[in-house]
């Protein structure tokens, strides 16, 4: 397979997998995407600031095509508190951070057009045996942190209003109505119980 084609496959699955993480926050109060989920601050439009800065991180300055410059917010750099790309203040609108995923798509688009699949790049806060990774190493490595992130927005949006599925295209989920859901609940929490008592 050449790199055109093999570009291409990689592409498509990210791009799969952006759309399902969107789409996770349609219809969503700015309170909603925004609330933790979980202990550690889980939240949807966090999870889309953090892939952000994943794609820009990976695709821009590990290459040495930076996509900010100078004025970089303070989330994205290196003296940033932890997790400050988990979460959005409210000072950042829903807007600009899905707008800001999507120039880094478009960026990440550029990098690996331009770059064949091993151009290594400079990853200095990895390991010292692992610090220059190749294009096509970290195209599979953003896709698997992507579908990662997908997946805990899908739990987090069933348990913030009970919607589900993958896609408003392709919800990929098995036929049932609200009765039948109740009833396979019932069957497998059943299930989890009885083997509890062992």
């Amino acid at each position: 397979m050449d790199d055109s084609q093999a570009k291409a496959d990689l592409l498509r699955y990210l791009q799969d997998a952006r759309d399902a993480l969107l789409w996770k926050l349609d219809g969503l109060s700015e309170y909603d995407m925004r609330r933790p989920m979980t202990p550690t601050g889980t939240n949807l439009l966090g999870l889309v600031k953090h892939l952000t800065g994943v794609e820009l991180g990976y695709f821009g300055d590990t290459f040495g095509r930076p996509f900010f410059g100078d004025d970089a917010p303070e989330w994205y750099r290196e003296t940033a508190e932890d997790n400050a790309d988990m979460w959005a203040t409210a000072e950042e609108s829903r807007e600009h951070i899905v707008g800001l995923y999507r120039q880094a798509w478009e960026h990440t688009a550029a990098t690996v057009a331009e770059l064949p699949l091993d151009a290594t790049g400079s990853v200095p806060w990895w390991p010292a045996d692992r610090q220059s990774p190749t294009l096509h190493h970290l195209l599979v490595r953003v896709l698997a942190d992507t579908q990662r992130h997908a997946g805990h927005a899908d739990i987090l949006r069933e348990l913030s209003d009970g919607a589900v599925g993958y896609t408003a295209e392709r919800d990929n989920m098995p036929p049932g109505d609200q009765a039948a859901w109740e009833e396979h609940w019932r069957r497998v929490e059943a299930a989890a119980r009885e083997a509890g008592k062992s």
